[in-house]
């Protein structure tokens, strides 16, 4: 709470009149992020030309993101373990992203002429999540393209 105030300016008991808790503070923000993250990652993977274009794009969009100077992972991931509770809200808005995602990488494996695009999309979501779990925790940066490279791999076979 301190770091909070002493960056944002903005007095103590003026947070605590919109905040009651810390968990509150964290459960906003990490709306905002929700909504402005998958706008950005939507509207970046879609300026590719087919289904197939903006499955292997959602790899060079994460590169980019990986690049930034203000990448620090995950927010969702981040947060939700630091809470232990399944059910508290931040695990369940964490959740929530990540459906989220996991509809959007359906909705475009649904676009492919594949059997089963609900199991690629899930294997999609699993390649994403690790790459940028590996970006963030080991600093490899290299590994969404070896997730590219992965996926490039379900899609042929698909």
């Amino acid at each position: 709470m301190d770091l909070l105030v002493k960056t944002s300016g903005v007095a103590r008991k003026s947070i605590y009149r919109y905040f009651v808790t810390k968990d509150d503070i964290a459960e906003a923000a990490l709306k905002a992020r929700d909504i402005r993250w998958m706008y950005w990652f939507k509207t970046e993977c879609d300026k590719a030309d087919t289904p197939q274009d903006r499955i292997l794009s959602m790899f060079t969009v994460l590169k980019g993101w990986f690049e930034s100077d203000g990448f620090r992972g995950c927010a969702f991931i981040n947060t939700a373990g630091e809470v232990g509770d399944p059910d508290s809200p931040i695990r369940q808005l964490a959740k929530l992203h990540k459906e989220k995602l996991l509809e959007y990488t359906l909705e475009l494996t649904g676009q492919l002429n594949v059997e089963q695009p609900q199991i690629l999309a899930k294997q999609l979501l699993v390649l994403i999540e690790g790459a940028i779990t590996m970006a963030r925790v080991m600093g490899d940066y290299s590994a969404v393209e070896s997730a590219r490279e992965v996926a490039q791999m379900l899609l042929n076979q698909a």
